[in-house]
């Protein structure tokens, strides 16, 4: 994919429509409630009508996750406690329908779809498994850029296609999901390059079960930052110092945000995805919805970002959209409230 042929994707996205809003905003006060009294709901489901240009705003009946998976080449700076073969293995586990990820989206009536963007698997693709990969892994971020330009694009390419045709296939919101050790010393790069702050702030002990490792994960961002420099342009900064999943999930988003329906951000490493896709097309952010705070210290960034609080604190740190999904039913309680409630009128008159 070229950035010419990315740059019509980030075309095709339009502002959230804020008319739609703020009739939302007016029929919350006619409803049979005290004004306010649903607190950030409210604001929630007048989200959903700037989204969709409707007011009130269709409820969401089939929401759909993505699940990109990847490999990181500064896994071989000792940053993590587990070996890299354990991408390949949820890769296989979540296509059998094993993993955390499908029992949730089951309770929540969401449909899974994993896709292979960049794993270094040595072994044959795992039926259920779509296979989009890129290349095996990222390149070690601490001694160059983790990809090129062309190769971060067309892992955004990636991440719309299947997000696409999700949509093509009737969802009508979507959900962030990953899958790829050591991918939240790339995420601390991510967030620390594109929110300007201290990597020890926003650098957290991800799947390791202890700080053991947390120390020479921030000298490692340190590191990584140093080599990249000042550059901060998107996609020039996504592909030095982010992991091929992240760039699929900024085309989960781009594609949620051209399809005008909810994208429902995981936690961190979705959350630093997310960040991204905004300083790649600002317009994109009216269609994020914060999932969850996730337990990592950088699992904040996004929601303050956007204004909005997460819709979830269970201080979760798995990944994978667990915890996005979990906020499916918030979501959709939003839109219905809107649609559904009678108004104050109707029960006094």
């Amino acid at each position: 994919m070229t950035e010419n042929t990315l740059g019509d994707l980030v075309k095709s996205v339009v502002a959230v429509d804020g008319v739609a809003a703020e009739q939302a905003r007016q029929r919350h006060t006619g409803l049979a409630k005290p004004p306010g009294s649903l607190g950030w709901l409210e604001e929630l489901g007048a989200r959903l009508a700037g989204i969709s240009g409707r007011c009130p705003p269709p409820v969401p009946s089939a929401p759909a996750v993505v699940v990109a998976a990847a490999d990181h080449g500064v896994h071989a700076q000792g940053i993590s406690d587990w070996p890299q073969s354990v991408t390949e293995a949820m890769l296989a586990t979540i296509a059998s329908g094993g993993a955390a990820v499908n029992a949730i989206a089951g309770s929540v009536g969401a449909e899974v779809t994993i896709v292979d963007v960049g794993t270094a698997r040595t072994g044959p693709v795992p039926d259920g498994v779509h296979d989009e990969r890129v290349r095996a892994g990222t390149r070690d971020l601490t001694v160059e850029a983790a990809m090129t330009v062309d190769e971060c694009a067309a892992a955004v390419e990636t991440g719309a296609r299947v997000a696409s045709a999700r949509l093509d296939a009737g969802a009508d919101v979507l959900v962030t999901g990953e899958v790829g050790i050591a991918n939240t010393t790339a995420t601390a790069c991510l967030l620390s390059a594109f929110a300007d702050v201290d990597p020890e702030t926003v650098t957290g002990k991800g799947a390791n079960t202890d700080h053991t490792r947390t120390p020479r994960k921030v000298e490692v961002v340190r590191t990584a930052l140093a080599r990249h420099g000042d550059e901060r342009d998107p996609l020039r900064t996504l592909a030095s110092l982010g992991g091929l999943e992240h760039a699929a999930m900024v085309g989960v988003a781009l594609a949620g945000a051209a399809g005008r329906v909810p994208v429902i951000v995981d936690g961190v490493v979705a959350g630093a995805a997310a960040v991204a896709a905004v300083a790649l097309c600002p317009d994109v952010a009216g269609y994020l919805i914060p999932g969850h705070s996730s337990a990592e210290p950088g699992g904040h960034t996004l929601a303050r970002r956007l204004g909005h609080p997460a819709l979830v604190d269970l201080d979760l740190r798995l990944g994978e959209g667990t915890g996005a999904l979990l906020a499916v039913p918030t979501v959709t309680a939003a839109a219905a409230v809107l649609a559904r409630m009678a108004t104050l009128d109707s029960v006094l008159g």
